[in-house]
């Protein structure tokens, strides 16, 4: 196994509503959705967001778009109106999403670093 950035295998969109960031998380391709659902959950991004998002954090499946939708509560200091935080609307959460790693196969990670295989 080797461990490969989520910008490898998926893009992302992320905004707010008030205290609560949104972050959706879409697979390049149908076949990557899988390897998303398994280890991108509530608890890792919960983890990854440690110190920034102080609430729950819930996801959400979207199959049929093979994307995943996370909502951080209480992760941007009551929200753009209240908030002295540089980015108190959350639009770079998800580039910071994209930065956390997970575990694939050898042959994928090679795949996906462009290298050849052997």
């Amino acid at each position: 196994m080797a461990r490969v950035q989520l910008v490898k295998l998926a893009h992302a969109r992320s905004g707010d509503k008030g205290d609560t960031a949104n972050v959706g998380l879409i697979a390049y391709r149908p076949e990557y959705y899988p390897l998303l659902v398994e280890q991108v959950t509530a608890a890792r991004v919960k983890e990854h967001f440690k110190g920034i998002c102080h609430g729950d954090v819930v996801r959400y499946e979207l199959p049929n778009l093979g994307a995943l939708n996370f909502l951080l509560y209480q992760s941007l200091d009551g929200g753009g109106t209240l908030s002295l935080k540089t980015d108190a609307q959350g639009k770079t959460y998800s580039t910071a999403l994209l930065r956390m790693e997970i575990e694939v196969d050898e042959g994928l990670a090679r795949e996906l670093n462009g290298s050849p295989s052997r």
